[in-house]
């Protein structure tokens, strides 16, 4: 049995995409001296400021923030190096005498980091190249259609361009007769490295999409366009961090293929969709408190404390 006192404490705060999670944890650090490590798939890649909602300088002066700009757009960052990185920050931060802080909204980074690492099965070149062949020939969506006939559970958190985790979930599943999901049930039974406070930020879902829509305005007027011209100049638009949310779309509407306005809407859309994955994601962690930012602040506060004082 783990002892829960020798654990270190951990605050994490979830929430979807234009929620105001890294503004939350900011206000947070005025109440304890806490450390904020992004769980955030893409703000790991450098120069890729805008279009990530990267937090800005002034930001990361009033509280340390760490694993931001640690990559550059060519390099691969895995889940697995996520979890190498931040399994140390965590020690650091704590013996420094701070809260370290996760916040993020790659549930996936932040679940591997909490629980550890599923052992699953190892990649299969020739079948990764099979099923990947299959998509080709058989048309846009045919992964996703094949996935949804033997994991469900992972089909209905994977969108159906993620070639990439797609093709990994029905490769687990043919390797092993296994589902990924039932992998990641079970793995939520080991022991917990950390004493965790898991907070998710609640709010409602037509106050989320308008919040998204003016982000993404506010994104192309600070420079959204500017900066991918700029990442069209130094690297090749096929990355995989060059095709996320927002960079996919600018480079259609670059090279000619979208209009603005277009442009503009597919990333509003794409956005909320994105934003409505990860909240089904979410509602699937029976761990984590949902709370009002606004209105439960105090009461997130006290719970801090206990975390600490525990």
């Amino acid at each position: 049995m783990t002892d829960l006192k020798a654990q270190i404490p951990l605050l994490v705060i979830n929430g979807p995409t234009a929620s105001g999670k890294s503004a939350w944890a900011i206000e947070l650090s005025e109440h304890c001296d806490l450390e904020l490590i992004s769980a955030d798939s893409r703000q790991v890649y450098r120069q890729m400021d805008i279009g990530t909602a990267k937090v800005t300088c002034d930001e990361q002066k009033k509280v340390p923030h760490h694993l931001i700009d640690i990559v550059n757009p060519d390099q691969a960052f895995s889940v697995a190096d996520f979890v190498a990185s931040a399994h140390p920050l965590v020690e650091q931060i704590h013996r420094r005498g701070r809260l370290p802080c996760v916040v993020g909204g790659t549930g996936l980074y932040i679940q591997a980091l909490v629980g550890g690492l599923a052992k699953v099965p190892t990649g299969d070149d020739k079948l990764r190249a099979e099923l990947h062949r299959r998509e080709i020939d058989e048309g846009s969506g045919t992964l996703h259609r094949l996935l949804n006939e033997v994991d469900p559970e992972s089909a209905e958190i994977i969108h159906p361009r993620n070639l990439i985790r797609l093709i990994r979930a029905l490769e687990v599943f043919y390797l092993s007769d296994r589902k990924l999901s039932d992998f990641k049930q079970e793995h939520r039974f080991s022991d917990q490295r950390y004493r965790t406070l898991d907070l998710t930020i609640k709010i409602e879902r037509q106050t989320l999409y308008e919040r998204i829509d003016r982000r993404v305005l506010q994104m192309l007027q600070a420079g959204l366009l500017e900066e991918t011209r700029s990442l069209l100049e130094r690297y090749d638009p096929q990355l995989k961090a060059m095709q996320t949310l927002g960079y996919r779309e600018a480079i259609l509407h670059l090279q000619g293929q979208l209009d603005y306005a277009n442009m503009v809407e597919l990333i509003q859309t794409r956005t909320r969709q994105y934003a409505k994955r990860q909240l089904t994601w979410l509602r699937k962690n029976h761990q984590t408190i949902w709370v009002d930012s606004f209105k439960e602040s105090d009461k997130v506060k006290k719970s801090i404390d206990n975390l600490i004082q525990r």
